[in-house]
This record gives structure tokens, sequence and C-alpha cells, in this order.
């Protein structure tokens, strides 16, 4: 499924889309599995967590937020909600569901450990892949907010980075609903320079509980060109990438891409999940963190 061509194109463009990930049948299975636990959501026994899409340095998170590493939890759509109530039925206004899908959910769990995925691990060169932020994508119609360019290593990082996301559509995926946009080969050119970081009494005695961004020395990914680098360009420019239900689209964690509000009437439901290499050091620093008896998840 893999193939030698496909690798080569993640090398050099920092993604690559893998047709027919998913049959037609599997996407069918999944998105009624997805409806039902859309429909489960109750927003009386819910503290109305939105998912915050802006690029604020300072970004406070709830402890529902920081706590998802190994739950079901559901974000909502920071359009969804007034004056702490809903404005739209409870399944429309779910931005996303995580962190923990993989862990808790029968259906995501074997999706993600299936031997599809261990295979472009292996052929990607991981030793030790561990899957972690999993979550399903709703961008909802008309009110599913943009997602701000950025690179999946920022939130996720190991030293050195080693992320990668597997972004598999659940419907067709079009510019006119919310698509992903990319700047390919920007992860040549683009080392991490900054983190996303839990905030602790700990560390910061004055800081409320929560995350915040951090500047760092700037590092590069070894993952797959053991290092190799280019210079940036004055200007490079994000182009979408349309795919039909079914497709994967696999992102280097150095990549830039980012996706436009969703306006239309038509939602863009994708389940995506990351791994890292479990050979490098995963920080205290990060802002997801695992139950102290609960280690990263193999994969």
């Amino acid at each position: 499924m893999f193939s030698d061509t496909h690798k080569e194109s993640f090398s050099r463009d920092g993604f690559v889309v893998v047709e027919e990930f998913l049959t037609n049948g599997q996407v069918q299975e999944i998105r009624q599995h997805i409806q039902q636990l859309l429909d489960d959501f109750d927003p009386q026994k819910h503290p109305l967590t939105t998912f915050p899409t802006t690029t604020d340095n300072k970004l406070l998170g709830s402890q529902y937020f920081l706590d998802s590493a190994t739950r079901i939890s559901y974000f909502l759509e920071p359009d969804s909600v007034s004056q702490a109530k809903l404005t739209v039925e409870p399944a429309r206004a779910i931005n996303k569901i995580g962190h923990g899908l993989h862990i808790q959910d029968p259906v995501f769990k074997q999706l993600t450990h299936g031997p599809d995925v261990r295979e472009i691990a292996d052929k990607l060169g991981f030793k030790d892949p561990r899957v972690l932020q999993s979550m399903v994508i709703c961008k909802q119609p008309r009110i599913g907010g943009p997602v701000p360019m950025h690179q999946d290593s920022t939130f996720l990082f190991t030293n050195p980075p080693s992320a990668c996301g597997f972004w598999i559509a659940l419907e067709d995926c079009l510019v006119t609903n919310g698509c992903l946009h990319v700047v390919p080969k920007s992860h040549r050119s683009h080392p991490i320079s900054r983190r996303m970081v839990r905030c602790s009494a700990e560390r910061q005695p004055a800081a409320e509980e929560g995350v915040d961004f951090i500047d760092i020395e700037p590092v590069f990914s070894l993952y797959p060109l053991q290092g190799e680098k280019e210079e940036q360009q004055q200007q490079q420019e994000s182009c979408p990438v349309e795919v039909k239900a079914g497709s994967l689209v696999l992102l280097h964690g150095q990549l830039l891409h980012m996706s436009p509000p969703n306006l239309s009437d038509k939602s863009r439901w994708i389940y995506t999940f990351h791994i890292i290499e479990g050979m490098h050091t995963y920080d205290s620093l990060n802002w997801l963190q695992m139950p102290a008896d609960f280690p990263l998840t193999k994969l």
C-alpha cells in the first residue's frame, strides 16, 4: 500500500496522499460510529469547552483539555457557544473528539493499530513508534473554524523532532469545505523553533494552569532525511490538498500546513492521529501528558 514512490514523495515534499487507504465500506462504518459518538454528546454534562483556533501567544487550556490524553473528550466550535449556551444542535456544535480515541474506542483503536499503519511507520524508519493525540475533527458546516499555519512538532515535541501525522479523510475534502493546505518542501527549510507547553505552578509560580508557547533553539528532524535541510525561500505559498473519502494524507512534523474555515453547507469529517519515535525524549514540557502509570501507547 505504501510504495517506494509514496516514500520518495513524502521525503521530497513533506506530505503524500495515499488514495484508497480505507475502503468505501470502512469509511461508512466509521462514519456511522462517529455519528453515534456525536449523538451521545450531552451538553448538560459538559463544561462547554471550546477549541480555539487562533495563534494567541497565551492559550489557556482548561483542565478538561489538559486531562484528555487518554479520554474521549468533546471540544466545541467557538461559534457554537454564546453566553454559556449552545447556538446550534449539540451534534453540530462539536469541533473535535479526542485525544485518546486510539486507547478508549475499539473502532479507532483497531484502525490506528492496523497493519497498514505499522507498515508505513516501518518504512519511514521508526524503531519504536508511539501513538498519541488521536482525534475526530468534524469541521462543521458554516461554523467550522480555520486552523492557522502550524507544524505538528510544535505541539508534540521530541528531541530530535519526530512527529508524523496520519490524516484520514472520511468525507471528500475540497477547497469548498475547508480541505488541508500545505507548503510543499517546508519541512526541509523550517526547523521547529517554538513549542506549545504545559504551564505549571512548579515551573512558573505566577502562571495559570494551562498552555503557552515558548521559543526554542531551532532544531530539525532526523527522519527520513538524516538532517538534510534547505535554505528558506523568500515566499512559499500554500496549496490545497483535495482528497476523496478514504484517502490518507501523511504529514511530516515540520511541514507547514493549515485549513481555512468551512463556510459551506457540507461538513468535513476526518480522523487523525500522530506517531513519535519512542527512542527520542518526550519531556514533561509537552502539553499532552499521559497519567503517571500510563506510558505512551506502542504502535
